[in-house]
């Protein structure tokens, strides 16, 4: 990062300096809890003893004698002010009602970390513990420790409480955004920053913090949103900044020297570019990346991957997405943040992207994985409270302000299945809106599976959206039987869209033949469609585009799966077409010489 930083916002909106340093913060002093539960003696004392020893100074271990115990006691620990953040409970023989006794855990409190504990061996215990994850009964199982210290255990309960703490605030925040509640922007930057992996406070501009933290800035001025960043010992803000002036804010302007010519310049950080970048990097082809929003694409905003290969226990859309930026980064990527690409040409036998910001980057390939959006409802009476209660995407970043409230999930996909559970975290009662007759086709068993036996997820099938109303934020929806197109007002705090996909391809003009839907042609398909005028006088390569040497991969592409392992591999198999190109090229251009 660079120590050049932005000086903070004067009443006037101009800029002045502001001491820096990190401020006290209440939230997360008081130490939490992991509370132990089983019937026998001796996986009590064991688990105690393992959990206190690693992590008995930062959190409280509290351990139940009695199933029966364990409601209480953690309603008493809430009470007090101590959070929860695992329960870890034996299941077994003395303890064959364990999955149960977890499971009753959600009525208390529905974002703890419930942990099935089971003994090395005992086989017959993996399937209805297995079982229980899918139907969403517990969220993780661990084997209990069988020697100390126990490493393999540890990293088990680590993972978890990592995943629990990333889900709550804490005094940890870089960054702050002072804003209004109900703000679109204010929205737009807390998922920005989430999404991006970094921990972000938000305080609203009318409370007591938010307007002490605008007196200590002497910004109660200044427009809003405020964002404070805090890092490297020194505190600066910037007022209603652009995504760009926050990127230079941060020292992600990484410039480029005239002249430099990359391999490969790969558009889009979802898990196809992540992967095409890594695999590019890792074999030496110079590499850069360019990403308007934030890595991940709408991977990035899954709260929980479960049929991901590799990860036994899920893994978010987030980490697996900030895994493969530091992989790639590590192996050399130069990474180009907030910018949108604006237009594709070929000049002197290499290809020029055109970018936001008035840049240009100059590549022998490119790889084109924009991904694709969520479609935009097009119902004017919502449309005009996004980010005031109406939010495209699944929306991790906001789902704990949803805390009891009445929420709303348009679509009947994976994003949209993972987001509702989610959100039925902190919501009273979370309703998946669908226009078809059942999930089955759209989503994955293990989903429709745990939404079924969510108590608070409901499903209303054919069933579309046609209006809202509110003032300041989203107060009720309209809802449409897309059959006898009679018409429901229903109460809403909060409606997420995850509806279908556009794939981003607007930039791109004409330069690239594509389908109907406006997904990139490739292949064989560019063959086959005679508009797209292949003269390259060789078949495309897998991947390649109507352009020689632009290729596709992941959502941006037509026919490609909408999974994130296919997307992976797909950005994966992409850079073997790289490499063969640019080993034609260099045969032609010696034979030119």
């Amino acid at each position: 990062m660079t120590e050049d930083r932005p000086p903070a916002v004067r009443p006037d909106g101009t800029a002045a300096p502001v001491d820096g340093g990190m401020a006290g913060c209440g939230i997360g002093q008081e130490r939490a809890a992991i509370v132990v539960v089983s019937r026998d003696a001796g996986v009590r004392k064991v688990l105690d003893e393992e959990l206190s020893g690693r992590y008995g100074r930062d959190y409280r271990v509290v351990v139940c004698e009695e199933p029966a115990m364990l409601e209480p006691v953690i309603r008493e620990l809430l009470a007090a002010g101590t959070p929860v953040a695992l329960v870890v409970g034996a299941v077994g023989e003395s303890d064959p009602d364990g999955i149960e006794v977890l499971a009753r855990v959600g009525g208390v409190d529905r974002t703890v970390l419930r942990v099935a504990a089971v003994r090395w061996g005992e086989w017959d215990t993996a399937r209805p513990v297995f079982d229980a994850v899918t139907m969403g009964k517990i969220d993780h199982w661990v084997t209990r420790p069988v020697q100390s210290p126990d490493e393999e255990f540890h990293q088990s309960i680590t993972q978890f409480l990592g995943e629990w703490g990333s889900r709550r605030a804490g005094c940890f925040e870089p960054v702050q955004v002072i804003g209004e509640q109900w703000s679109a922007r204010s929205q737009e930057l807390r998922d920005t920053f989430s999404r991006n992996g970094i921990p972000v406070g938000f305080y609203d501009a009318g409370s007591a913090r938010g307007r002490q933290l605008l007196r200590e800035l002497r910004a109660e001025s200044a427009e809003l949103p405020v964002v404070v960043l805090r890092f490297g010992g020194r505190r600066s803000a910037l007022a209603n900044p652009s995504n760009l002036e926050i990127a230079d804010a941060f020292g992600l302007m990484t410039p480029i020297p005239d002249g430099e010519v990359f391999d490969v310049a790969v558009v889009g950080a979802g898990p196809a570019g992540l992967a095409a970048a890594v695999y590019a990097s890792s074999e030496g082809l110079r590499t850069v990346v360019v990403e308007r929003e934030a890595i991940g694409g709408q991977a990035g905003t899954s709260s929980m991957i479960r049929n991901y290969p590799g990860f036994a226990q899920g893994v978010s859309g987030a980490r697996l997405a900030f895994a493969a930026y530091m992989q790639a980064w590590f192996f050399g990527t130069t990474f180009l943040f907030m910018r949108q690409p604006a237009g594709l040409a070929r000049e002197d036998g290499h290809y020029r992207l055109h970018l936001s910001d008035g840049g240009t980057i100059t590549s022998r390939t490119v790889v084109i994985a924009t991904g694709a959006t969520y479609r935009r409802l097009g119902v004017p009476g919502l449309e005009d409270l996004q980010g005031r209660g109406v939010f495209y995407g699944a929306g991790v970043s906001d789902a704990p302000a949803m805390r009891g409230r009445k929420v709303f999930v348009a679509g009947g996909g994976n994003s949209a299945g993972q987001a509702a559970l989610h959100l039925a975290k902190w919501a009273e009662q979370v309703t998946i809106v669908v226009r078809s007759p059942s999930l089955t086709s759209s989503m994955s068993d293990y989903l429709i599976r745990e939404i079924g036996a969510a108590p608070n997820v409901d499903v209303r099938y054919g069933v579309q959206l046609a209006g809202g109303t509110g003032t300041d934020h989203l107060e009720a929806l309209v809802l449409e039987d897309t059959k006898t197109r009679m018409r429901q007002h229903v109460p809403a705090d909060g409606l997420f869209v995850l509806i279908g996909s556009e794939p981003r391809t607007e930039w791109l003009g004409e330069a690239l033949a594509r389908d109907r839907w406006g997904f990139l042609l490739t292949g064989q398909d560019v063959l086959d469609d005679p508009a797209a005028r292949w003269r390259a006088g060789r078949p495309p390569l897998p991947h390649e585009t109507s352009l020689p040497g632009v290729f596709a991969a992941g959502d941006v592409r037509g026919g490609a799966v909408q999974r994130v392992a296919s997307a992976v591999g797909e950005g994966a198999i992409t850079i073997l077409s790289v490499h063969r190109y640019l080993a034609g090229s260099a045969v032609l251009e010696a034979a030119a010489g």
